[in-house]
């Protein structure tokens, strides 16, 4: 399947885990400002911040930005308890949100008691029962991670919320490709890596040409200072590749001139990702304002 991403897509900014709560509504601000920002991602790692709280500060503190959460955790979740979560702030901002929904971080599982046998099963089973319980089903689903009763919602959504899976294995690809309606790529994908998804992706998707968007997670540093760039950019390759069991120069960063990091951004954009998220290293507030200015010409 050949993707129908634009050379040039959406552009969102992550709002990094060790950002104080405290900063979102300053960054949102922001976000808002920069004309060539479309979206605001927030995540949920373990010990960090919540995302559901995030995106409902995030979505009530702008008027324009799209906001996505990537990504909950589908072991600490319920799905009926997300599926409310998201109807509500769905209803409140419609076509304003999209949810991304993963396995978590298996050693975090653990650490909380939320481990479970099938971390494949739970996430289809939650993305089935999330997706009719929004869209106002009755819903009875007895499966082998996920038992919901003969349940429905007061308040479905009235408008689609696109529901995304952020997975990495070839096995939770081609889930993500017949279950979601797009995929979130980590940090450290690039331009032949979207490709290498994008194939696994297609194979569960098995002949569907309905749209399927590529979300992809970017470490960005704006800086004219090569040296300074490769120092700063070391920590973040090393956290991306050692999960991985890959070589750190391998990991894709977005670092340079703000042309440099554009060129880098086309990359993608041309590579198949419909929206890059850019996660930046150091201060995101001038990193936001010379982005805006290189892609705007301002």
């Amino acid at each position: 399947m050949v993707s129908s991403a634009p050379p040039t897509g959406r552009l969102g900014v992550m709002v990094d885990r060790s950002l104080p709560p405290e900063q979102l509504i300053p960054l949102a601000a922001a976000c808002e400002a920069a004309a060539a920002v479309d979206d605001v991602w927030v995540v949920e790692d373990l010990s960090w911040g919540g995302a559901v709280s995030a995106a409902a500060t995030v979505l009530a503190a702008s008027a324009r930005l799209h906001v996505g959460i990537g990504i909950v955790p589908a072991p600490l979740r319920n799905p009926a308890l997300l599926a409310m979560e998201l109807a509500t702030l769905g209803r409140l901002h419609p076509g304003r949100l999209t949810a991304g929904i993963g396995h978590g971080v298996q050693s975090w599982m653990r650490e909380v008691g939320a481990a479970v046998p099938s971390p494949l099963a739970l996430l289809e089973e939650t993305f089935t029962v999330v997706r009719a319980l929004l869209r106002g089903d009755r819903v009875t689903h007895d499966g082998r991670a996920v038992h919901i009763d003969d349940l429905t919602l007061v308040h479905p959504l009235r408008t689609p919320l696109p529901l995304l899976a952020g997975v990495t294995g070839p096995k939770s690809l081609r889930l993500s490709g017949r279950v979601a309606d797009g995929t979130i790529l980590a940090e450290g994908t690039g331009p032949a890596g979207i490709a290498a998804a994008r194939a696994l992706i297609d194979e569960g998707r098995d002949g569907a040409v309905d749209d399927h968007r590529i979300v992809v997670l970017a470490y960005v540093l704006v800086t004219d200072d090569p040296a300074a760039a490769a120092a700063q950019t070391e920590q973040a390759r090393i956290d991306v590749a050692t999960p991985l069991g890959v070589d750190p120069a391998d990991i894709f960063v977005l670092e340079g001139s703000a042309a440099d990091v554009v060129a880098g951004l086309r990359d993608l954009w041309s590579a198949g990702a419909h929206t890059v998220v850019v996660r930046p290293i150091g201060d995101p507030f001038p990193q936001i304002g010379a982005l805006d200015a290189a892609l705007t010409g301002g």
